[in-house]
């Protein structure tokens, strides 16, 4: 992944001078050419070294440095940290938004197509169709709701598809009786026990919903990953960071020693202490990205979301033709079960349209080979990619900002700017994390007091993981925006275009009214394979574009 974030390391460009051994103090010619061009004024500002007392984050040897400069680094260090920082967040949104973009666009074109293809499979019922048109219209229309984010009850949408169905063919069927809504209902009793439109209605809507549940959650889970990555990125540096930056950065100049670069090691702990916080989001990280790779599996074979999709105005064709096949017992039935409904004042002989539109669709029923196309395939083989790069992002950023590129290597460890002089740095490295920081050597932090932002965030990581681990089994869940369920003062809302449309979505009524008694729809899909685990490698952050020691 191509993160651009050498450039933001302009502020460490430090030019080349070399140590002055002589006794006599040294001139601050290059320091001060160096202050000026960050911007600061050179009032005040030495001309040859001083005696360094003053000094309260450099060591306090002779130095080029007063403390009013000390304090200007300081503040330079921290808004240029937290601006690469962002910088960072800010690339990896960026990418998460694009393939947000390019899936949720994907699914919606899916249903319009869809859509666009009912009308060809279901022409050949004639009126029936026509005249009902609106009821295929309010079916897709409530899908793209629901992938959108609103409230939608897929087992109730598909269930009333059916029922509206059923009431129009029944009235098409039997033109010479007044048909009430009590006489319908006892209709709808016996479509209970003897469906009409056989297998079609429970199997497509089992296996339509998963897939769309699966889509949404996926979406969903793009959004709330680049708005954990947007809050986290905008946490400030806390004092302590903002003087563990400034004496790796900017002492070596107070020291007129600018061309020694940092000690790889004394590097790494400083990073790992000022983004300890943020290292603890690496677990429900991890957790997210394997949830999401997980759903992507739905995006394949015959259970793929366009296989799906795409076979709706199949599988509603052949239900009808079921209905219009089995017409003539269902009604036996039912007048049986109901007695016979009233004739109509002027009623005509049975219409003979539906057995001929029955006959009709039975010789021209529609073909359509469904596979999974090559562009979902192309998104699936390219989110996965992505992710799996991004996996462990926060636990590498230290190391990314602590390249060969920033520090002296190991080739140098002896002749390493160490935070006293140049030598070797012994301290060892902390792990990662906050608890591991109880002994950094280069920060001060108390272990005890978290950064709250930033516990929000990972608590919006369990919930959308949880979120996706239901929407893998096929179970609709609250899809409320995690990262506003628990950031609490604030809209969460993003201020730039890379943040991508976040859809506010809605508890699912859970009352659902079971129009149709099929078996028990409680079978949960498990994964048939092993939990799709990272790797190790991180591809991110390259530095090789600008030396950072000139």
């Amino acid at each position: 992944m191509d993160f651009p974030l050498a450039f933001l390391f302009c502020f460490l460009a430090i030019p080349v001078f070399g140590d002055n051994t002589s006794s006599k103090p040294r001139s601050c010619s290059d320091v001060r050419q160096f202050y000026s061009g960050k911007g600061f004024s050179l009032s005040g500002v030495p001309q040859t070294e001083i005696s360094g007392e003053h000094l309260r984050v450099c060591s306090q040897g002779y130095t080029c440095c007063t403390s009013d400069m000390e304090d200007g680094l300081a503040s330079l260090s921290k808004r240029e940290f937290e601006a690469l920082v962002k910088e960072a967040g800010r690339s990896l949104q960026a990418s998460l938004n694009s393939q947000y973009k390019n899936f949720d666009g994907y699914f919606l074109e899916l249903l319009n197509g869809s859509e666009r293809s009912v009308q060809s499979f279901l022409s050949v019922y004639g009126s029936l169709y026509s005249q009902n048109a609106h009821i295929f219209q309010d079916l897709y229309g409530e899908l793209r709701r629901y992938q959108r984010g609103a409230s939608v009850n897929l087992e109730e949408t598909f269930n009333d598809l059916w029922a509206r169905l059923l009431e129009r063919a029944f009235k098409a069927s039997h033109p010479q009786y007044v048909i009430g809504d009590e006489y319908l209902e006892c209709v709808a009793k016996q479509a209970e026990t003897l469906r009409p439109f056989g297998d079609v209605p429970r199997d497509l809507k089992l296996k339509a919903s998963r897939a769309i549940i699966a889509a949404r959650s996926f979406v969903q889970g793009l959004t709330v990953a680049g708005e954990v990555v947007r809050k986290v990125s905008q946490v400030p540096l806390s004092p302590e960071c903002v003087r563990a930056i400034m004496k790796l950065m900017y002492c070596p100049h107070c020291r007129m020693m600018a061309s020694v670069r940092p000690c790889t090691n004394y590097c790494r702990n400083v990073m790992k202490g000022c983004l300890a916080n943020q290292a603890d989001l690496d677990t429900e990280w991890q957790n997210l990205v394997d949830a999401l790779l997980q759903v992507t599996s739905r995006f394949a074979g015959e259970t793929s979301v366009d296989v799906l999709i795409n076979s709706i105005p199949l599988r509603i064709s052949e239900a009808m033709l079921t209905m219009q096949e089995n017409n003539e017992v269902f009604s036996s039935k039912v007048f049986q079960a109901c007695g016979s409904p009233r004739l109509a004042a002027t009623h005509s002989s049975r219409s003979e349209e539906p057995r001929k539109r029955a006959n009709a669709a039975a010789d021209s029923k529609p073909h359509l080979t469904l596979t999974v196309s090559v562009k979902l395939e192309k998104l699936v083989s390219d989110v996965t990619s992505k992710l799996r790069e991004m996996q462990q992002y926060w636990v590498q950023l230290p190391n990314a900002l602590c390249n060969d590129r920033v520090t002296a290597g190991v080739a140098n460890e002896d002749k390493c700017w160490n935070g006293m002089g140049k030598a070797r740095y012994l301290p060892e490295v902390m792990g990662d994390g906050l608890a591991s920081q109880i002994n950094n050597p280069e920060v001060e932090i108390d272990i005890t007091k978290p950064d709250m932002t930033i516990r929000q965030q990972i608590m919006a990581l369990k919930i959308m993981t949880n979120r996706l681990n239901s929407a893998f089994n096929g179970n609709d869940v609250d899809f409320q925006d995690a990262t506003d369920d628990v950031s609490g003062s604030g809209s969460g809302m993003c201020s730039d275009e890379l943040c991508a449309r976040s859809p506010r979505v809605i508890v699912p009524n859970t009352d659902r009214p079971n129009v149709y008694a099929y078996p028990a729809e409680n079978e949960m899909v498990h994964s048939t394979g092993s939990r799709i685990h990272p790797r190790i490698a991180l591809l991110l952050l390259p530095l090789a574009t600008l030396s950072l020691w000139r």
